[in-house]
């Protein structure tokens, strides 16, 4: 999906029209409609008017969903991780370990199916082999 698609589709999803969403961020309307037709890009700044706006990362506006990072749940909880003492911290990761662990296990301990054979193809004799100089 592209930036002007993702853009349509997340201010539907929270339910702005663009006059609404226009109004959000301070701009035209018919700005707005550019940037969802794909006929112009915005700066810097409006691109993080537009995110703060929808309250989503940048990177949500641009990559896909297998391109980016972790998603804004996690990137909270890993913050609100990183304000904790030492010991509550290497508690938090001792925990997170063993969940990756016991994934790690599970994940091994299922069957793979085969893999194919690889075919080997005979070489055949050229007549440069020959042994003759031109």
């Amino acid at each position: 999906m592209s930036f002007p698609e993702r853009l349509a589709a997340l201010r539907k999803e929270f339910g702005f029209t663009q006059q609404q969403m226009a109004d959000k961020i301070g701009m035209h309307v018919s700005q707005l409609k550019r940037y969802e037709a794909g006929s112009s890009q915005p700066t810097i700044e409006v691109f993080r008017r537009i995110a703060l706006a929808l309250n989503v990362s940048a990177d949500m506006l641009l990559f896909e969903a297998d391109e980016r990072g972790p998603d804004d749940r996690l990137k909270l909880q890993f913050e609100a991780v990183s304000h904790l003492d030492e010991k509550e911290r290497e508690a938090v990761e001792t925990v997170i370990a063993g969940v990756l662990h016991m994934h790690d296990a599970k994940r091994w301990a299922q069957p793979t199916p085969p893999h194919p054979k690889p075919t080997v193809k005979k070489k055949t004799s050229s007549a440069s082999r020959t042994g003759t100089r031109g």
